[in-house]
């Protein structure tokens, strides 16, 4: 397994070696020909006529920053793309999923603009796109140029607008990137008179966290959301919020991109000031490429992970090394102080300037061992992690007192609930003291299922009886208190639990399983990730009674032998076009070849509706004779259609 590991590592960073000498050289060599001086970036769609946006540069998204602004096409496919500023071709992608069709231009300042999810590339890198593929016999292509190349001037049309990798519709994403390959928005560095913004962003709410173990909302141990009230442009609480010990200020704040826009955009400046003492400043002028994955630092990650709601942390957590808070002077951390009420403010700006506000008060409350607003509980025992306290309900328990038993080891200890009420009794463990194997209170005993404490910044390694993980440095943001678990599902799927799939990871960790159940092993067989009722696909290999792979999300994981083939449904075949469906119900397509009389056929593919069509390098010529389409799924199970074109 080491082989193979090393093997992959060195791959991995030979090709990435090989990428980046390319891209260095394509992208920021000192041009070779004069071009016009002063040129202001052009708006590349209708360029002089108003037009609307659907996302912008800092925008939260799932996995990643957004690093452009994505312009409105109506829905529709076509529009020319028009060259931003003069300067040459420096790089042409073709892919089905991600950006898709994509098209970067090098100026002779050295930035870069990028268009993405484009329809067809138009002049002569189209031809020489198409001629590659078939030289290359692939529709998938990174291609990288010199200066001499390709050259455009602006308002030069490159392409056609489209829906093509990952896009959720029909749009242009615009990016402009610096020579050291940051995203600047472009709605500061150029500020298009086509886009105009008089909306100031807006909060449809706030959390607020505790950060310790002695922290307190409302008198309750937790993170909890409250819906703010609007008066006018600002937003305000006008009843105070009860708060004791360490707090943490998050928030749900969008900006609305034109009025009666179904699209917002991200908050890219947002401040915090504490009875008006500056304490938090974050400012979204320019985005790493290389280091989007940052946002599980910035963004509450378990929020967004159970509920899709994308909050912004108004302090610097653990973990978190974004260049955003250059001009913060602290972490924002509240501390609440004893008997004075504390008066919390946050502003925040768009691109354009336009500002909002919302303000709330906190007031001093001590701990309390009496709750009254406690919820009753809906099971018997409830028991959750979170940051470094573990956190256990129960109901009641008045013949023992309320009193818990902390099982350590070889050792045990009595503890009472931090709080209760009549309907349940809450119990608070710092693990950064102790890692309970369990917790007994009455009749319910939670086992954790802690396994081990992976610390953050450092290579870490796990091994048991049934699996083996490998963390490498820096592949945990924080202290992981790592669960582990094994057992059959009631669908008799041996199932491997790593982790919770609510604490994210910044690398992908190795792992290796010994399952229970004997398997004859080939390549029917990989390892899924399971969530709910899907399975996503991760492969993995078998060796010395072990099966390895690797993951970048904590999860339940299952072994399941595929061998049912893709499906092919034709949609059009004519002497024009040859058009299909293809589908494949487990493991996924990974690759499909067609051809026309022996003869290599291009075949475009769109991922995200399952699509492939074909193009003949000679457009003249018509397709005809036998047609065969021979598409695999990741586990090499294969599907072929044949038909004769008159």
């Amino acid at each position: 397994m080491k082989n193979y590991w090393s093997l992959k590592l060195s791959s991995l960073l030979t090709i990435v070696l090989f990428t980046c000498s390319h891209f260095s050289y394509g992208q920021f060599s000192k041009p070779e020909e004069k071009f016009p001086n002063g040129e202001k970036y052009l708006y590349p769609i209708n360029p002089g006529k108003p037009g609307s946006l659907a996302g912008t540069m800092g925008e939260l998204r799932t996995t990643h920053f957004h690093s452009g602004i994505d312009i409105r096409t109506n829905n529709v496919i076509g529009y020319p793309v028009l060259a931003s500023k003069s300067g040459y071709i420096s790089r042409v992608s073709v892919s089905p999923s991600g950006y898709g069709n994509v098209l970067y231009i090098t100026h002779p300042d050295g930035h870069t603009t990028l268009y993405a999810h484009l329809d067809k590339f138009k002049g002569k890198i189209a031809d020489y796109i198409l001629k590659e593929q078939y030289k290359q016999k692939t529709a998938n292509i990174d291609l990288f140029f010199k200066e001499g190349e390709f050259k455009v001037k602006q308002g030069d049309t490159v392409a056609l607008s489209g829906n093509s990798g990952s896009s959720g519709g029909p749009h242009l994403h615009f990016d402009i990137r610096d020579p050291n390959n940051y995203a600047l928005d472009p709605l500061k560095v150029v500020g298009f008179p086509e886009i105009t913004d008089n909306l100031p962003p807006s909060v449809e709410k706030i959390a607020l966290k505790t950060l310790d173990i002695n922290s307190r909302i409302n008198d309750k141990f937790g993170r909890f959301e409250f819906y703010a009230q609007r008066t006018g442009n600002d937003f305000v609480f006008t009843a105070p919020i009860l708060a004791t010990g360490n707090i943490g200020v998050e928030i749900l704040a969008k900006d609305r991109l034109a009025p009666g826009s179904p699209f917002w955009g991200g908050v890219n400046h947002i401040d915090l000031h504490v009875d008006d003492k500056l304490v938090f400043s974050q400012g979204i002028d320019k985005i790493n490429i290389a280091e989007t994955r940052g946002i599980y630092t910035l963004m509450d990650f378990r929020s967004m992970r159970l509920n899709g709601n994308r909050f912004y942390k108004l302090y610097i957590d653990d973990g978190n090394q974004l260049n955003f808070y250059t001009n913060s002077p602290s972490t924002g951390k509240i501390k609440v102080p004893a008997g004075k009420e504390t008066n919390v403010k946050v502003t925040m700006k768009d691109s354009y300037g336009n500002a909002s506000n919302i303000s709330f008060r906190l007031m001093p409350s001590p701990l309390t061992k009496e709750v009254k607003l406690l919820e009753p509980m809906k099971t018997s025992v409830e028991y959750d992690v979170v940051e470094n306290t573990m956190m256990i309900s129960t109901q009641p328990c008045l013949r023992d007192s309320n009193m818990a038993t902390v099982y350590v080891r070889n050792t045990n200890r009595k503890i009472e609930p931090a709080y209760t009420n009549a309907y349940r009794a809450v119990y608070l463990i710092d693990l950064r003291k102790e890692v309970p194997d369990s917790v007994v209170t009455c009749e319910n005993t939670v086992r954790t299922n802690i396994r081990t404490v992976v610390p953050s910044g450092q290579k870490y390694n796990y091994y048991s009886d049934v699996m083996d993980i490998e963390f490498p440095q820096d592949a945990v943001y924080d202290t992981v208190y790592l669960t582990t678990y094994h057992g059959f599902s009631s669908d008799s799927l041996e199932v491997f639990n790593i982790g919770n799939r609510t604490t994210p990871l910044n690398k992908a960790i190795n792992v290796t399983l010994r399952p229970s159940t004997t398997y004859q092993w080939d390549k029917t067989y990989a390892v899924y990730r399971r969530a709910g009722k899907g399975f996503t696909y991760l492969g993995g290999g078998w060796e010395n009674g072990g099966v390895y792979f690797a993951t970048r999300e904590f999860g339940d994981f299952v072994i399941l032998k595929d061998v049912t083939p893709p499906t092919i449904k034709p949609v059009s075949i004519n002497n024009y076009i040859a058009k299909f469906k293809i589908k494949d119900n487990l493991s996924g397509i990974n690759k499909y070849e067609a051809t026309i009389n022996g003869q290599w056929l291009l075949m475009h593919y769109d991922a995200k509706t399952n699509t492939i069509w074909s193009e003949k390098l000679n457009k003249a010529e018509l397709l005809k004779g036998k047609l065969t389409l021979v598409v695999t799924d990741n586990s090499g199970n294969e599907a072929r259609y044949t038909k004769q074109i008159p």
